[in-house]
C-alpha cells in the first residue's frame, strides 16, 4: 500500500497545479532531437569499438535481490559525459515515452528464478554495453577426437571398421537384416551383424501416436526393462502404460497425487514397477501402483523434517533400497525406503540441487549431483567423513538441469544452462581440494526469458569433460538428457530434449546422428481451445491476436527392446497441454498408410475424433504400430 501525505495525496503522487504540459507536436521534436543524439553517439561508439576491446568490466551481483549490475569503465579523457543525455527539455513526455527511452539505452528487465520452482517472478535491472566479437573458434571441434576414440574403444556401440574386419567386408543395414533372416552370420560374425543393426535403427521424425494431455507433460519414462512407461504430468497424475510390445501400447491406469502444490516435476520408477516415487514442490510419496493408492512417507519421513522446499530430482538406487534426491534448499538427502527414514543430509552445493542419480546400478556408494552452482560433484558415502564431495566434474559456465549416468559407475552425462551437453569420466574429475581454483564465477543466465545469446559463450578455463554436445536448446525448463539403451542402440548414442521442439542424437564424437521434430509432427493436431486465451502470442506485425503453436520436448526416453523414443513435451497453442509422442525407425519410408501425423488418441490410448478436423478420417490401425 503507498504512504498516505497529509493532504491527501499518496506518496507517489505529485500536485499537477501549476504544471502545463507541452503539445503533442513539441513532445514529438524533442524526442527525435533526442534520438539524433542518441545515434550520433551509436555512430562514435562502432567507430571507436576497436579501441574499447581491451577495456574490461566488473559485474556485480546482488544476492539478495538477485540483480546484476554490469558497469563499463569510462574511456580516459570522456569521464561521464559520453553517460549523460540532457533530459531536460523531456518534461512533457508521457510515462510510456520516458520508459521507451529508458529502454533505448539497454536497461533490461531480467527474472532470477526457474520456471519449474513455482515461485513469483522478480525484474532486477541489468546494463548491458557492447562487446568484443568472440573469437569464432572457441567452441569445441567437432567431430571430437576424444569422442571418436570411445566409439573406436568398444565402450559405446561397435565401430564399422573394426566389425568390416570380422565380416570381411561393410554392409548396408538391409544386407545385414538379410542376413539374419536367412542365418548366414554365426559366432562372433553374428554378435557384430546384431550390433551394428541395432545403432543403425535411430528414430525418425515421422510419429506413430500422438497421446494428448491437457496438461505440460513433465518426465515420460520407460521401465528398465521396457516392460512399462510413465507419464508424469502437470495436473498432477501420472499415466501408466504397459509397452512390453514397444509398438502396441496399453493403457495401465492413472494414479493421482493428492498433496501437488505446484507441479510433478519428477518421477522414478522401482524395479518390478510396483512403487513409484513422485516429486513436486514439496515432498515425495511412495505410490503402491498395485493398489491405487497413495500412502505418506511417514511421521519420520520427508513431510516432517524437511518441510518448506521443493524437490527437483528423485532416483531409486539399483536394487530399490535407497531413494536420493536433489532439493531447491541446495541440499541432497538419501532415504532408506524400508525404514522410512533420511539416512543421510549432504550440503554441499551453493544453489539448487537440479539433478541427482546414483552412479551404478550395482551399488549406491557414488551420487553424482548437479546444480545452479555450474558443478556436477561426486559423493562417496564411504569415505564422506569431512562431509565433502570426493571431487567435481568442472567445465558448465551456466546452471546443470539434469544429469544421468550410463550405470557403469564411470560415465555421466549433463545438460546445462549454457545450451551444452558434456559427457564426463569419472577418472578425469576435479580433486575437492582444487575446486576454488578451478570454479569461475556464475553467469545467473535466466533462461526463462528469451534465448541465449552464444556471443556470451565462453569456455571453461578447467573444462574436464571428455566431450561438449552443442545444437539444441536447453531453455524454458530442466531439459533432461540420457545415454541411449544398450540393446536396442547397442549403446551408440546420447540424445536430448530441445525448448525448440526437437530430440538431438548425437554420436559419441558430437556429430548429430539424427533428429526428431516433434514440433512438426504435431503442429496443429489439436484445435485451438478456449483454455489457451491466456496464453495468446500477438503477431508483432499486425498487433492482432494469434494463437501460436508451440513446443517444448522438456524429456525423452528410447525404448530398450526396440528401436522407439517417447518424447514427453510441453506442446500446442502457447504450449498450454502436453503430449507423449512415439517415433520408430522406419527405413527412411516415405509412404505410410496412417493419418499423416499419426493417431491422435488420448490419455488412455482411445481415438478422440476432437482431435480431428471435419475433414480427416477417422485413422486405420497400422501393422506393427501402436494399438490402443
Amino acid at each position: 500500500m503507498a504512504d498516505v501525505n497529509e493532504n491527501g495525496t499518496s506518496a507517489g503522487d505529485h500536485d499537477d497545479s501549476e504544471y502545463e504540459p507541452t503539445t503533442d507536436e513539441e513532445t514529438d521534436e524533442r524526442l527525435h532531437d533526442f534520438f539524433e543524439q542518441l545515434m550520433d553517439e551509436d555512430e562514435d561508439e562502432d567507430e571507436d569499438e576497436d579501441e574499447d576491446e581491451g577495456s574490461g568490466s566488473e559485474v556485480y551481483y546482488d544476492a539478495e535481490g538477485g540483480a546484476t549490475i554490469e558497469v563499463l569503465p569510462d574511456n580516459e579523457g570522456e569521464g561521464e559525459e559520453a553517460q549523460e543525455y540532457d533530459l531536460g527539455d523531456l518534461q512533457g513526455a508521457s510515462p510510456a515515452q520516458i520508459f521507451y527511452l529508458w529502454a533505448r539505452q539497454q536497461l533490461l528487465l531480467r527474472s532470477t528464478h526457474d520456471v519449474d520452482d513455482g515461485q513469483g517472478a522478480t525484474f532486477p535491472l541489468r546494463r548491458r554495453r557492447r562487446r568484443e566479437k568472440p573469437d569464432p573458434n572457441r567452441f569445441p571441434k567437432v567431430p571430437s577426437e576424444k569422442g571418436t576414440e570411445l566409439m573406436s574403444s568398444g565402450d559405446f556401440g561397435t565401430n564399422e571398421i573394426q566389425a568390416a574386419r570380422t565380416t570381411g567386408q561393410r554392409k548396408k543395414l538391409a544386407s545385414r537384416i538379410l542376413n539374419r533372416e536367412l542365418g548366414i552370420c554365426g559366432g562372433a560374425r553374428h554378435k557384430a551383424n546384431q550390433n551394428l543393426m541395432a545403432q543403425g535403427m535411430i528414430p525418425s521424425s515421422k510419429v506413430d501416436t500422438i497421446i494428448n494431455y491437457d496438461a505440460p507433460v513433465y518426465s515420460g519414462q520407460f521401465s528398465d526393462d521396457g516392460n512399462f512407461f510413465f507419464a508424469c504430468v502437470k495436473d498432477f497424475k501420472v499415466r501408466m502404460y504397459d509397452t512390453s510390445n514397444p509398438y502396441q501400447w496399453r493403457y495401465y491406469k492413472t494414479v493421482n497425487y493428492p498433496f501437488g502444490r505446484w507441479t510433478l516435476t519428477d518421477a522414478s520408477l522401482k524395479f518390478a514397477w510396483r512403487q513409484q516415487i513422485l516429486n513436486d514442490l514439496g515432498d515425495p510419496d511412495d505410490l503402491d501402483l498395485s493398489n491405487n493408492g497413495t500412502r505418506g512417507i511417514g511421521s519420520n519421513g520427508f513431510r516432517q523434517r524437511h518441510d518448506g522446499f521443493g524437490i527437483f530430482s528423485i532416483r531409486f538406487s539399483g536394487d530399490g533400497r535407497e531413494l536420493v534426491a536433489g532439493t531447491s534448499s541446495e541440499s541432497i538427502l538419501v532415504h532408506d525406503i524400508e525404514s522410512r527414514q533420511t539416512i543421510l543430509e549432504i550440503n554441499g552445493h551453493e544453489d539448487e540441487v537440479n539433478a541427482v542419480c546414483f552412479a551404478d546400478k550395482s551399488s549406491s556408494n557414488i551420487i553424482f549431483s548437479g546444480s545452479d552452482d555450474n558443478l556436477v560433484k561426486i559423493w562417496d558415502r564411504r569415505s564422506m567423513g569431512d562431509s565433502r564431495e570426493a571431487g567435481a566434474f568442472v567445465g558448465h559456465t551456466e546452471g546443470v538441469t539434469y544429469i544421468d549416468s550410463n550405470g557403469d559407475g564411470r560415465y555421466c552425462l549433463s545438460n546445462g544452462k549454457d545450451q551444452t551437453m558434456k559427457l564426463w569420466d569419472l577418472r578425469q574429475m576435479t580433486a575437492s581440494s582444487q575446486l576454488s581454483q578451478a570454479s569461475i564465477p556464475r553467469g545467473h543466465f535466466d533462461y526463462r526469458w528469451g534465448s541465449y545469446d552464444l556471443d556470451d559463450w565462453r569456455p571453461h578455463p578447467n573444462d574436464n569433460s571428455v566431450v561438449t554436445f552443442r545444437g539444441h536448446d536447453v531453455l524454458s525448463t530442466l531439459i533432461r538428457c540420457h545415454f541411449s539403451p544398450p540393446n536396442s542402440s547397442n549403446r551408440r548414442y546420447v540424445y536430448s530434449g530441445s525448448s525448440t521442439g526437437k530430440v538431438f542424437i548425437w554420436n559419441m564424437d558430437a556429430t548429430i546422428a539424427g533428429e526428431i521434430d516433434v514440433q512438426k509432427a504435431t503442429q496443429g493436431t489439436r484445435p485451438f481451445s478456449p483454455e489457451t486465451a491466456n496464453n495468446i502470442y500477438y503477431d508483432d506485425d499486425d498487433g492482432e491476436s494469434a494463437p501460436q503453436w508451440r513446443t517444448c520436448v522438456r524429456d525423452a526416453s528410447w525404448s530398450p527392446n526396440a528401436p522407439v523414443i517417447a518424447a514427453s513435451a510441453w506442446n500446442g497453442h502457447g504450449m498450454w497441454a502436453g503430449t507423449v509422442t512415439t517415433h520408430s525407425w522406419n527405413d527412411e519410408a516415405e509412404d505410410d498408410e496412417a493419418e499423416p501425423g499419426g493417431e491422435r488418441v488420448n490419455e488412455k490410448l482411445e481415438v478422440d475424433p476432437s482431435y480431428y478436423s471435419s475433414n480427416s478420417r477417422t485413422p486405420r490401425r497400422r501393422r506393427g504400430r501402436m494399438g490402443w
